[in-house]
């Protein structure tokens, strides 16, 4: 593989970025196709078919997207290797993304990977009974601004900033009553929408906490090494070359908000100046630039972004 270079990140995308025939520009390749074989030995069903021809509604099972996201970002990052790209300064991913991350800078076997999101995305959804949890983007607050709307909403249930996605953009999640109270108090605050997130469990909030504990379980047999070069966590937005260090993250993960506009901006501190987005979709392609105008960022997904950034970064 060639050489590291300073000058870049890579990011990958977690829940949401998810659609029926999200690889189809890749279909001819056999590095994609491979990884997608691999992950469907480990999951005991063909992975590509649903991720090319759905149904939707099943891909969208949070047990079936997480697998499908990642398969997909790491057949990204192997054909980035592949094809002489250079090695990352840092790497971060969203949420989910986070594995994908830690797959791509070597601390976590791929097979290993599938199988442990698989799992979390089985845990998250039998932590909330079926239409008990919600999730909201509010946009057009301050951070403060909807913490607040949050706490005033409460109301003895759960309802919590989650997602700290860009300036001005915010997610909440909690039981569904209390994120409908907290996105009305938000829209007399003077948010400019608040947008109902069509999920099936309310990521990142303490309702997720017995999901985390079981996570810890299947973690702590897993192979964990230190990575290759940094990954940026979620949950205090450092790195960790710990093993056990890197297990405690990411439980934390499952039950803590991600923030991942401090993220970009440490990325960019750390002297960055593009972004690679690998995985499907294009959505924290956009955040990056909401959220460090300098940065310039690519989603590889598309094959015309990929060879752009392949031509300036091999």
């Amino acid at each position: 593989m060639s050489t590291s270079s300073s000058d870049l990140a890579f990011v990958f995308p977690g829940q949401g970025s998810q659609s029926v025939g999200m690889m189809s520009a890749w279909a001819e390749s056999t590095t994609v196709r491979d990884t997608f074989a691999e992950a469907s030995q480990v999951l005991g069903y063909d992975i590509w078919q649903l991720s090319e021809q759905g149904p939707a509604e099943e891909l969208d099972r949070t047990d079936r997207t997480q697998p499908a996201i990642l398969t997909a970002s790491v057949a990204l990052w192997r054909l980035w290797q592949e094809r002489g790209g250079k090695e990352p300064a840092l790497f971060a991913g969203h949420s989910l993304g986070e594995y994908s991350a830690l797959v791509a800078a070597g601390s976590l076997q791929f097979a290993d990977a599938v199988e442990l999101v698989a799992e979390r995305g089985k845990y998250m959804q039998e932590a909330v009974a079926a239409g008990r949890g919600a999730m909201a983007a509010i946009i057009g607050l301050q951070d403060e601004q909807v913490i607040e709307s949050c706490a005033r909403a409460a109301q003895g249930q759960v309802v919590q900033a989650v997602n700290f996605n860009a300036p001005g953009q915010v997610v909440i999640a909690g039981d569904a009553e209390a994120v409908e109270r907290a996105g009305e108090i938000a829209r007399q605050e003077g948010a400019k929408r608040v947008l109902p997130l069509s999920v099936s469990v309310p990521s990142h909030c303490s309702l997720m906490q017995p999901a985390a504990e079981r996570l810890a379980d299947k973690l702590a047999a897993v192979d964990i090494v230190p990575p290759r070069s940094a990954v940026l966590h979620n949950v205090d937005v450092e790195p960790c070359q710990d093993p056990e260090g890197i297990r405690v993250k990411l439980v934390q993960q499952l039950a803590n908000p991600v923030r991942w506009s401090e993220t970009i901006s440490r990325i960019k501190a750390d002297g960055v100046q593009v972004v690679g987005e690998c995985g499907p979709g294009k959505v924290l392609s956009g955040l990056v630039k909401r959220i460090e105008k300098s940065l310039s960022a690519e989603p590889l997904y598309e094959p015309g972004s990929f060879d752009k950034l392949l031509g300036n970064f091999s």
